[in-house]
């Protein structure tokens, strides 16, 4: 079986701004634009069997969509970095998304993700480059920001790539929901922009 992995996709637009930030790293591997995402939570190799009941039960999460932003850059791995990344506004929509895709793994009784939620889109993979120069690349690129994009669906990916860093393949797409409008609208006669 292929890994699993849930992930936010994103937008062509916001993609195309992080491609802006590809090079200047020596030692770097950068992703394939079209391999951008933020994972929501790693599965891994799992049987057949496992894999449908997932499935299942991710298509029953109901909740709304949200609207993120990517903001900033980092790296993880302090004294020997091993990855470069951009980072995500913290959406409490999407961080109660990850919890309910975690809380549906251990249930089917998957290990608890051992590391702590961190939403971010890795930009590259690094070998053997050297602290001073990942630290030079950040320094310049501290500011980026994307437009706020929506978020409509997450996805179920799978890789059989073991380094990491794609070829993805879009396994499943599970809808979120569109945010309803307040009662307090639909019972007034104003259009709900006017009492925000």
């Amino acid at each position: 079986m292929p890994r699993l992995f849930t992930a936010l996709e994103i937008p062509r637009n916001a993609a195309m701004s992080l491609s802006l930030l590809r090079g200047g790293l020596p030692g770097a591997r950068w992703i394939d634009v079209e391999n951008y995402h933020i994972t929501l939570r790693f599965i891994g190799d799992v049987d057949g069997r496992t894999a449908d009941e997932i499935v299942e039960r991710l298509d029953r999460i109901e909740r709304p969509e949200f609207q993120l932003q990517l903001t900033g850059t980092g790296a993880f791995g302090s004294k020997k970095p091993h990855s470069v990344w951009a980072g995500v506004s913290n959406d409490p929509e999407m961080f109660a998304l990850q919890a309910e895709i975690e809380r549906i793994c251990q249930r089917l009784g998957l290990p608890p993700d051992p590391r702590k939620f961190t939403p971010h889109v890795t930009l590259a993979r690094l070998r053997s480059s050297r602290v001073e120069d990942v630290v030079n690349y950040l320094s310049g690129r501290g500011n980026f920001l994307t437009s706020p994009f929506a978020v409509s669906r997450f996805v179920l990916l799978s890789s059989r790539d073991s380094v990491g860093g794609g070829p993805y393949l879009t396994e499943e797409v599970f809808p979120l929901h569109e945010a309803r409008t307040s009662s307090l609208a639909s019972r007034d006669k104003h259009p709900a922009s006017s009492i925000w």
